[in-house]
């Protein structure tokens, strides 16, 4: 009976995993910037590879009776970094002055960066 729900448990965060990934790939290829294509790269596709390293890691414990160290280390590993990367690689380009979507309403960061030159003038 247990191995059955895990089988089921298992193909949903393998299957949602997938799903995420293709969403991720449609939204770097549809959207309109560098930025929200960045959003679209690190968020859905974390979520995309984090779901499934976790069902390949409950796959291998629950199912094969195996624990495998080293799927959590890339499951740690990846839920440290690619959110960093991702702010980092944003900021990169704000700073390199990419220029926004036409029809972006806010720059928040700019409106800080004058506050901020306010300050320290």
């Amino acid at each position: 009976m247990i191995e059955t729900i895990s089988k089921f448990v298992i193909g949903y965060l393998i299957l949602q995993g997938a799903f995420f990934s293709l969403i991720s790939a449609i939204g770097v290829l549809r959207l309109p910037d560098v930025y929200t294509r960045n959003h679209a790269a690190s968020k859905s596709a974390t979520l995309g590879v984090l779901s499934i390293l976790l069902g390949v890691f409950l796959y291998f414990w629950v199912l094969e009776d195996h624990m495998n160290g080293r799927v959590l280390l890339g499951i740690l590993f990846i839920f440290l970094t690619s959110p960093v990367a991702g702010h980092l690689i944003s900021r990169a380009a704000y700073h390199t002055k990419v220029k926004l979507w036409e029809n972006s309403k806010i720059d928040e960061l700019k409106e800080k960066k004058k506050a901020k030159d306010k300050v320290h003038s």
